[in-house]
């Protein structure tokens, strides 16, 4: 069993990147190898089993990634803890809590596209939760295979210090083998699924050119490590491979370089080197800094330390409803638990016993009794959110939350029959537990089901799931874009509220401007006090700034939120008898819709970045499309016989486009987007809007009556 590894000897790993590079692919040969399964299947293969890390039947059907699945195996006497991850940019909440808890990760790039615009997005939520990282470049044997501009393309796009630690021995379909430049060896992968390794001298004719390569690699490395740095100035012939190894496993972890490989998954070609150099340069729980915030001390930080002595702390970072009722996955980062301990949920001071620990392989799981820090587990029947820590209750602590994106886009949902009400509801409630970026609400006006979520295929995604899963049929209404109200100019308020019934009446005069806010702010709201000589009491302030924060929940034009703006009262009246919190609060709802009719209100709507990729042939068609639907293209280049368009397009005019961008390029188009910036709309798009939304109002006034 796995759990009397020392801590030295465990690595924390995740596998992400662009979608189609081959993570899944990846891991499947990592666990063929490790002995974990003991024959291959691939993704979309004929024989539909599928690979084991994909265990949803959706999964295999589409042959995408969609729950990040996680999973342990042996290489040698090191414990490797793997997450799968999707390229999706839709479950891109999968990543983020993937890399939120992982040490190390290993960073797929194709060597036929290179950087794409996926690959950009992993990369910043890597930086984000300082992640260090290997980069492999998979696919050689594809026609196309160009190891080096890849690696270029780390450097120009994505800023890394990339040092290659490899040289392939030819490329496409001459692809044999790889030559080590750390050892000077040459390897082969022989038999079936390249399981056994062959290890030779390098081949006579490329031994110059891997000289060479190997001083460039440790002038890379000697540039971001000092040690190493001074070696090589008193006499770089003398630098030996135990040197050079331990210099690019200090300058991985400090993050200062990313070391690049490469091989073919499919083709079972250089996996192994890679496992190697994981328990090599990435770090152990031990090297990588873990923070917590401390509750008792007004949230001071407190480093983790990976010792089982310490008090036990574990934060809950991903949840799922197996067959026997709630899985919670969760990393300890400090102290252990066994079966049967006490730990309390941090978030509620709730105290749970932990009934079962498993470690999962896939969808299976393996019984252990304990778990120490750095141990990636799941534990049964505890209730709690994703990102809840757990503590012994010595300690106060809470980790750092992670980072959640926006819904760029919604759909209004009701069940097809009302019999399955009862499991409708508990689909949406699991999924809304599960994952943070699918947002549930009711509408009261329309009395409808909104749900929201990071693009159509995420929203596809889950209404399939609660028909497989919860044997409940959805009708799904026209998707509905996120729009934002702004001003765009100052507009001055003076708003007073009289209201006198019998006895007391309502009295509150509010003044002051609403203005936009600087386009770097970041809060999209913010209320000024300019009051001087007590025209309005100190006691009603709060209310007149409740107020606002009502009517900023929905604009004018189109009922909305109003974002980007500042709201400032300088004057005002009350008076003695008549003023009150509520009167106030009223005053300021009416002054704010005053202020807001005379700043230029406008519309804005989400702003997509899109990528499109397809035959070089069909580079017409595709820019052509882009602009049909209001694109501005940035940029658009051809490599290896494809053109890749990069443009941003408004979401609204996107629905559909992955069926119109099939038919237009014979099916071999492909394209990602995901959200970049919110714009104004155009005028006639603006007025059709408003129009629609006076219409809408209409009618619900006239069945009120």
């Amino acid at each position: 069993m796995a759990s009397n590894v020392p801590i030295e000897k465990i690595r924390n790993i995740g596998i992400s990147a662009h979608i189609d590079s081959g993570k899944t692919t990846l891991s499947e040969r990592i666990l063929f190898y490790t002995g974990k399964i003991h024959e291959i299947h691939e993704v979309r293969g004929k024989d539909g089993v599928g690979a084991v890390m994909d265990s949803m039947d959706l999964e295999r059907e589409k042959g995408i990634t969609i729950q990040s699945a996680a999973t342990y195996a042996m290489w040698g006497d090191y414990n490797i803890n793997l997450i799968d991850t999707p390229g999706h940019v839709d479950f891109t909440i999968e990543v983020e809590r993937a890399l939120r808890v992982l040490d190390g990760a290993i960073l797929v790039l194709c060597s036929v596209s290179g950087v794409q615009s996926q690959s950009i997005t992993v990369d910043r939520q890597m930086k984000r939760y300082k992640v260090p990282r290997i980069a492999f470049i998979n696919k050689m044997d594809r026609s196309g295979a160009n190891y080096d501009r890849v690696a270029a393309q780390l450097k120009e796009k994505l800023g890394h210090h990339a040092v290659k630690l490899q040289y392939p021995i030819g490329a496409e379909d001459r692809f044999q083998g790889l030559i080590d430049l750390l050892s000077m060896k040459a390897f082969y992968f022989d038999g079936e699924n390249g399981e056994n390794i062959r290890e030779e001298a390098i081949p006579a004719d490329m031994l110059d050119e891997a000289k060479l390569r190997r001083d460039e690699m440790i002038e890379g490395i000697a540039n971001v490590d000092d040690e190493l740095g001074e070696a090589f100035l008193m006499d770089p012939a003398s630098i030996t491979e135990a040197q050079l190894r331990a210099a690019v496993r200090r300058a991985t972890i400090a993050l200062k370089m990313t070391p690049v490989m490469c091989g073919s998954a499919y083709k079972n070609k250089g996996v192994q080197l890679l496992l190697n150099a994981v328990c090599s340069y990435l770090p152990n729980p031990k090297e990588a800094t873990n923070e917590a915030l401390d509750q008792k001390n007004n949230e001071a930080k407190v480093i983790l330390e990976s010792d089982p002595a310490k008090p036990f702390v574990g934060l809950a970072f991903k949840l799922e409803d197996g067959r026997y009722g709630q899985l919670t996955y969760m990393r300890i980062y400090q102290g252990k638990v066994s079966k049967g301990d006490f730990i309390i949920n941090q978030v509620n001071q709730k105290k749970v016993k932990v009934p079962r620990i498993v470690r999962m392989h896939a969808s299976e799981m393996h019984d252990v009794n304990d778990a120490t820090a750095g141990d990636i587990v799941a534990l049964f029947g505890i209730e709690c959110a994703s990102g809840d820590t757990f503590t012994d209750g010595t300690v106060n602590y809470t980790m750092t939350s992670m980072f959640v994106p926006d819904a760029v886009i919604s759909l209004a949902v009701t069940p097809k029959n009302r019999d399955t009400l009862a499991n409708f509801s508990k689909a949406l409630n699991r999924f809304h537990k599960e994952d943070p970026t699918f947002r549930v609400r009711r509408d009261e006006e329309s009395a409808q089901t909104i749900i929201s979520g990071m693009g159509e295929l995420h929203l596809e995604i889950y209404i399939e799931r609660m028909k497989r899963e919860y044997n409940c049929e959805v009708v799904a209404g026209k998707p509905q874009v996120a729009y934002r109200e702004t001003i765009s100019q100052k507009g001055e308020f003076a708003y007073t509220h009289k209201k006198q019934t019998g006895g007391s009446g309502q009295f509150a005069r509010v003044c002051g401007y609403v203005e936009p806010l600087p386009s770097d702010a970041v809060q999209q709201y913010e209320f000024v006090d300019d009051i001087v000589g007590g025209s309005i009491p100190r006691e009603f302030i709060p209310a007149c700034d409740k107020g606002f924060q009502e009517a900023v929940k929905k604009g004018s034009l189109i009922g909305f939120p109003v974002v980007g703006l500042r709201v400032v009262i300088n004057d005002g009246a009350f008076h003695a008898v008549d003023s009150s919190e509520m009167a106030f609060k009223t005053a300021a709802i009416m002054g704010f819709r005053e202020g807001y009719a005379a700043a230029k209100p406008v519309i804005l709507e989400p702003i997509m970045k899109v990528e499109v990729t397809a035959p070089e042939d069909f580079q017409g068609s595709v820019v052509g499309q882009l602009n049909q639907r209001r694109g501005t293209i940035l940029e658009t280049g051809t490599a290896e016989g494809y053109v890749t368009a990069v443009a941003e397009v408004p979401l609204n005019t996107m629905f559909g486009y992955s069926t119109d961008l099939r038919s237009a390029t014979q099916g071999k188009g492909e394209f990602t987007m995901e959200f970049a910036k919110y714009m104004p709309v155009p005028r006639n798009e603006a007025e059709a809007l408003m129009a629609q939304y006076k219409e809408k109002q209409a009618a619900e006034q006239a069945a009120r009556k």
